[in-house]
C-alpha cells in the first residue's frame, strides 16, 4: 500500500516544510534554519517511518498496527501542514505579494486546523458509531408466507482493523446486528483485511452473529488473499483458511452457489456469487453456476460483493429481484452528503432502483484503514413485502 504511493507521500512530507520556510521562516526570521529543522524533525521520522513500510512484502505489513499509526501520525503532524501550504500558496496569487492576508494565512491556518480535528475525529469517535438503516422492497414475485420477512444486511466488516482500545468496537456492532431480531442475516464480504490470522482473534465474537433461518455470506475481494505477498500455492491456502472459517461459524458461505429458505410451502432463494469486479480486483463470478437449479418464478436474493456488477452482469443475465452488495464503503467520508467514492462509482451507497428490481449497497461497518467521517458504520434491516 504505502510502497504504491511513497514518492507521494514523500513529497507530501518534505514540500510543505519547505513552503512555510520560504515563505515565513526565512523571510520573517523567526527561526533559524537549524533550530527550523529541530521544529521538523518529526518530518524524518515520518520519512523514516514511510521508507520503511514501503520496503515490507505484500500490500501492507502483516502487523497492521503500525501501518494504522503512520497513518494516524501522518494525519496528525503531516496533512494540517500539506493543508495549510497548498491553500495558502493558492492564496498567495490573489494578495498582490502581500506576506500575510486573510486568502494566504488565516484561511488556510483556519483549513489546517480543521482537517487536524478531522483526522482526530475520523480515527477515534468516527469509527465507533453505527446506523441501523430501515428498508422496504415490495414485489408481487414474493411468496406470501415471506410478507412481511426481514432481512438484516451487513458488509465489509475488515476485522483486522479493530486493534487495540478500538477492539471493544466490534463488540458493539455484534450486538447492534443481533438487537435486531432479524429472521436471516446476510453478509455481502470482506469479512479480513488480508489474512484469515486476523479472523481467529475475533471467533468468539463473529459466532455471536446468529439468526433464525441462518447467516448467508459470500466473498469479498480482501477475502481472497490478494493483498498478501504470497506464493500463488500459498495464497491458495491462506483462501482456503478463510473459506473454513465462515464455515465454522455456523454460516452459510455461497461461492457461485444458492440455498433456500423455506416457510411452510413456499421458498425464497439467497444466491451467492463469488466477486464478479473490474481489476485489479476478483474476477471469480459465475451466474449460471450460481443460479443452478432456481426456477425463474423465484424470488431472488442476490449476494454479490462489487455492485458493478449489478449493471454489468446480474441485471441482463438474471431475474434476480433483490441484489445486496457492499465494497465501496461510501469512500468512509461524506461531506454535505457528497463522498468522493461517488466520482469512481455509480452505485456507491444506498438504495437503487431498476424497474420492479432494486439494488442495496451496504457502506459496511469498517474498512482496511480505520476512519470514518461523516458516515457512520453501517447495517440496514429490508423488511420484504408482497405487491
Amino acid at each position: 500500500m504505502i510502497a504504491r504511493i511513497v514518492w507521494l507521500i514523500v513529497a507530501l512530507i518534505m514540500l510543505p516544510d519547505m513552503y512555510i520556510y520560504f515563505r515565513y521562516v526565512r523571510r520573517f526570521r523567526l527561526l533559524s534554519p537549524l533550530r527550523y529543522c529541530l521544529l521538523s524533525s518529526v518530518s524524518v521520522v515520518m520519512l523514516f517511518f514511510a521508507v520503511f513500510l514501503a520496503l515490507q512484502p505484500g500490500f501492507a505489513p502483516r502487523d497492521a498496527s503500525m501501518l494504522f499509526l503512520f497513518l494516524f501520525l501522518f494525519g496528525i503532524f503531516i496533512v494540517p501542514k500539506a493543508v495549510f501550504a497548498l491553500f495558502s500558496s493558492a492564496g498567495s496569487l490573489f494578495s498582490r505579494r502581500r506576506p500575510i492576508t486573510l486568502l494566504n494565512f488565516h484561511i488556510p491556518l483556519v483549513l489546517a486546523l480543521a482537517s487536524l480535528a478531522a483526522v482526530i475525529y475520523g480515527s477515534t469517535l468516527g469509527i465507533r458509531k453505527i446506523e441501523v438503516h430501515l428498508e422496504t422492497f415490495a414485489s408481487a414475485d414474493l411468496p406470501e408466507e415471506f410478507d412481511g420477512y426481514r432481512l438484516l444486511l451487513f458488509s465489509d466488516a475488515h476485522v483486522g482493523s479493530f486493534v487495540g482500545w478500538q477492539r471493544s468496537a466490534l463488540d458493539v456492532f455484534v450486538d447492534t446486528i443481533q438487537a435486531q431480531q432479524a429472521d436471516a442475516i446476510v453478509f455481502a464480504g470482506d469479512l479480513q483485511n488480508m489474512h484469515p490470522e486476523e479472523l481467529q482473534r475475533v471467533g468468539e465474537t463473529l459466532r455471536r452473529i446468529q439468526a433464525p433461518d441462518g447467516v448467508y455470506s459470500v466473498l469479498g475481494n480482501h477475502d481472497y488473499a490478494m493483498y498478501l505477498g504470497e506464493s500463488e500455492q500459498q495464497k491458495g491456502i491462506s483462501e482456503e483458511l478463510t473459506r473454513q472459517f465462515q464455515r465454522s461459524l455456523g454460516w452459510h458461505l455461497l461461492l457461485n452457489e444458492n440455498a433456500a429458505i423455506r416457510r411452510g410451502a413456499d421458498s425464497i432463494v439467497v444466491a451467492g456469487m463469488e466477486n464478479d469486479g473490474k481489476k485489479p480486483f476478483p474476477s471469480r463470478g459465475d451466474i449460471r453456476k450460481t443460479l443452478l437449479g432456481v426456477s425463474d418464478s423465484a424470488f431472488v436474493v442476490m449476494l454479490q460483493h462489487d455492485p458493478t456488477s449489478w449493471r454489468r452482469t446480474i441485471l441482463p443475465q438474471s431475474r434476480a429481484q433483490l441484489t445486496l452488495s457492499g465494497h465501496t464503503h461510501g469512500g468512509q467520508v461524506s461531506l454535505f452528503g457528497f463522498s468522493p467514492v461517488s466520482l469512481v462509482y455509480k452505485e456507491w451507497g444506498g438504495r437503487y432502483n431498476h424497474g420492479s428490481r432494486m439494488l442495496y449497497v451496504s457502506t459496511g461497518i469498517s474498512g482496511f484503514v480505520p476512519f470514518r467521517l461523516g458516515l457512520p458504520a453501517e447495517v440496514t434491516v429490508i423488511t420484504l413485502k408482497r405487491k
